[in-house]
């Protein structure tokens, strides 16, 4: 098919450039030998941490790929086969987009500390290339893999999405075990060094005397790119196969185009991306944020006049074209409302710096009622792109074209993830940069310019944060809608109504809230526990006077190791509740309880998500801004309460609320393979 043919293309063009982009950042001066040295430290611990985490992960994706396989043969055979596959594949493809993720990561971080001493523009140009590069890499892989496994089980187009949902399911199941495992790790290091660091010992951010400062450099890579990277490529995976589940249901209007549209404008989104990134470019005396604010904007255009040819090319409707522009309006609302609540030159921050003189309770409760607030807007925003969208499918004419004009809002929100996650890496990249930079004594011009950017690099994590809670929201009902689809079709009856009434749907329900809470309970207590050892070991060696006075170097490799083991251990066990709880209630009450723990589950999570998201990234910013000099800056009593408080919202933007993104399309994924044990 011609459709599949223009997606292989585009996904392997993009390749190209990620290639020259990373060619690029490669040919850059590592710096000096003690930044190369620093860089290595991190680069063995990110890649040791990767190895056993991954080990593990292959090992529950092997486990779960056979009880696929029997449950499927007892259930509906037919498919017992292709799901394990596609799971198999699907987990594969996550696994690789993590892996290459982390490791353009942690090549780019001493080329960009070492690119700050010819200037911040060039410091720029090193870590956001990286950090694209692996961005394209990442959705040309989901992109690529599901035209593969649908050219390779493609035999019914009316057929084949169903079968190849195992695909999203595997890159879901290994992007939660990935965003869980890395999100615990990073935040449990930080939390140690910071604790003792900066609050017992006073001394600053990123000191080699700390012991606890490798391990949470290696966690900016393990968790934010590697664990981002699985993520956004589970999104796309199975928000693009959602879609082409929705678009079986106007087969009978517009035939394989309405399939195959959702890969063809993805590939679209690659190129608008790849032009966005190459519109970033910065003056000497610019900024950071409105360079990548012009290339967002550029993604955004370009991203509009893509759909508008093909949509009107493969589908002939300008009313889903609008509703596909919805999606691209939503993500740039959602960019806009996370920097309103997140930083520091808005008032809801500046209420949690005022909120720090009184000291650590103030704080938090400044933070804990601006994450409440901050829920509002998301919600506003999801319902009126989800009315919208509908609204212009419903007048497109096409049967079921409001469902599909839902989608088709899907899909514009997801032209531009490239360009998100790139600007979503260039935060860790420029943190261990900024880190690096400290570890090996620079100082002067090149040290402001690194901490400049790692100021722009906290904003720009905050806003992908934003933004995959949008994309999230709006899969959520795209997917929850494929799930009402695919058990109309096992049926053969029509499902579109959940009776919340009836005592079991009513359970199944109540099951999907709890679900978001003990899951966020059990990561933030894997945080807490970890690093309780963390900061124990580092008291320890804080203990040695040779080692605080310098002359003596802390055993790094120690809370490395502690941190690791800590991750590992805390990760499987809410990465199994999610995927048992759905199973047992659809063996036990069926698929409408399913469909009622699926859709509260998910609203739940986008409203826990949002209020993690926004809290952890406004005490953030409310402690960067302190330590730029005001209310006293470092050392002055509002800092360590704002010290306090970052701490606390570590967990929640790094942790669970990444990982409760996930959960919520894993939720969807699990249930739209598993729909046939549940009639």
């Amino acid at each position: 098919m011609i459709e599949l043919d223009f997606v292989l293309v585009i996904g392997l063009l993009s390749l190209a450039v990620a290639a020259f982009l990373a060619r690029g950042v490669w040919k850059q001066d590592e710096g000096t030998e003690r930044m190369r040295e620093v860089a290595g430290f991190i680069r063995e611990g990110a890649k040791g941490f990767m190895k056993r985490q991954y080990a593990t992960i292959a090992g529950l994706t092997i486990v779960f790929a056979v009880a696929l396989f029997v449950l499927f043969t007892f259930f509906e055979p037919g498919r017992a086969f292709t799901s394990a596959i596609c799971f198999v594949v699907g987990a594969a493809f996550s696994a690789l987009a993590g892996i290459v993720s982390m490791l353009i990561a942690v090549n780019t971080n001493s080329r960009t500390a070492s690119s700050a001493a010819t200037g911040i523009s060039a410091a720029l140009r090193t870590a956001f290339r990286g950090g694209a590069s692996a961005g394209i890499i990442i959705v040309a892989l989901a992109l690529l893999g599901i035209a593969l496994i649908y050219m390779a089980f493609g035999q019914d187009p009316q057929e084949t999405p169903f079968i190849i949902v195992g695909y999203a399911f595997g890159a879901s199941f290994v992007a939660l075990f990935a965003q869980l495992g890395g999100g615990i790790y990073t935040k449990a290091a930080d939390v140690g060094a910071d604790l003792v660091g900066k609050i017992e010992a006073n001394i600053p951010e990123d000191d080699p005397r700390n012991p606890a400062v490798i391990a949470d450099l290696v966690g900016d890579n393990v968790g934010d790119c590697a664990g981002r990277g699985a993520d956004i490529f589970e999104s796309t995976a199975a928000e693009n196969i959602g879609a082409m589940i929705l678009g079986v249901a106007i087969f009978s209007a517009l035939g394989t185009n309405g399939v195959l549209f959702p890969l063809v404008v993805s590939a679209l989104g690659l190129l608008a991306s790849i032009a966005g990134i190459f519109a970033v470019n910065m003056k000497e005396d610019g900024s950071p944020m409105a360079a990548m604010n012009l290339g967002f904007w550029v993604t955004s255009g370009i991203s509009v006049v893509l759909l508008y040819i093909a949509t009107m090319v493969m589908l002939g409707s300008t009313w889903l074209f609008a509703a596909g522009t919805v999606g691209i309006v939503t993500a740039i609302a959602f960019v806009y409302i996370t920097e309103h609540y997140t930083e520091h030159k808005f008032r809801p921050v500046m209420r949690i710096v005022e909120g720090s003189r009184s000291g650590p309770a103030t704080n938090f409760l400044s933070g804990f009622a601006l994450a409440l607030e901050s829920t509002g807007p998301t919600v506003i925003v999801v319902s009126a792109a989800l009315l919208a969208s509908f609204y212009f499918g419903v007048q497109s004419d096409v049967p079921n074209g409001g469902l599909f004009g839902t989608a088709m809002a899907t899909m514009g929100m997801l032209m531009t993830a490239a360009y998100i996650l790139a600007m979503d890496m260039y935060g860790p990249i420029t943190d261990n940069a900024a880190g690096i930079a400290q570890f090996a004594g620079a100082k002067g011009e090149s040290r402001r310019r690194l901490d400049k950017l790692d100021s722009v690099g906290n904003t720009t994590k905050a806003l992908t944060k934003g933004y995959a809670i949008g994309s999230a929201s709006l899969a959520a009902f795209l997917l929850f809608s494929a799930y009402m689809t695919e058990v109309a079709k096992l049926t053969g009856k029509p499902f579109d109504v959940v009776n919340i009434a009836q005592v079991h749907v009513f359970v199944g329900a109540a099951m999907g809230a709890l679900l978001v809470f003990l899951f966020t309970s059990r990561a933030v207590r894997g945080v807490s526990k970890t690093a309780e050892y963390i900061i124990a070991e580092v008291r320890r060696q804080f203990a040695d006077k040779a080692i605080m006075s310098g002359k003596k170097k802390p055993d790094y490799a120690k809370c490395v190791d502690i941190t690791t083991q800590g991750a590992l251990r805390n990760m499987v066990l809410p990465g199994l509740l999610v995927l048992m709880i759905p199973v047992v209630i659809g063996l036990l009450l069926k698929a409408e309880a399913v469909a009622a723990l699926l859709i509260v589950g998910t609203i739940v999570g986008i409203l826990f998500a949002t209020f993690l998201n926004n809290a952890g990234g406004a005490w953030d910013n409310a402690k960067k801004y302190i330590e730029e000099g005001f209310e006293g800056g470092k050392g002055s009593d509002a800092h360590k309460a704002a010290v306090v408080g970052d701490t606390i919202g570590d967990p929640f933007k790094d942790t669970a609320g990444p990982s409760i993104h996930v959960l919520i399309k894993l939720l969807a994924t699990i249930t739209l393979v598993l729909a046939p044990l549940f009639i």
